[in-house]
């Protein structure tokens, strides 16, 4: 089985503008770039508020309970409907899970097995 990877990395506002500015004067020029997929934060902080241990915990519990909802992330992860919603919507804002709704049932997917973390110094 292939292991899939997402890419989490540390990168100012100001490397981020000019990455996309590289970015954009190469696909100017005809020149084709390798498309990064990744998701950045700002900071080392702004990357722990974001992914505390709750919501780690929701990413493992996701990945290996494959919960058929919400409601049953919940129960697996012995937490609050509420608190679990905002969280998962939180990490599909960020793009760490996909949500899906289907026979209105809303559930989530973690289509990854590892976590890079990538720290530029």
């Amino acid at each position: 089985m292939k292991v899939k990877r997402v890419k989490i990395g540390i990168k100012s506002t100001a490397k981020a503008m000019d990455d996309f500015v590289r970015t954009a004067e190469a696909v100017q020029r005809g020149e084709r770039k390798k498309k990064e997929t990744g998701v950045y934060f700002t900071s080392l902080e702004a990357f722990r508020k974001a992914l505390t241990p709750q919501r780690f915990n929701l990413l493992r519990l996701i990945r290996e309970g494959n919960p058929a909802s919400l409601h049953e992330l919940a129960r697996l992860a012995q937490r609050n409907i509420k608190n679990v919603s905002e969280d998962v919507k939180y990490l599909s804002q960020v793009g760490l899970i996909e949500l899906k709704n289907s026979a209105n049932r809303m559930s989530a997917r973690v289509n990854y097995d590892k976590i890079m973390l990538e720290i530029a110094v």
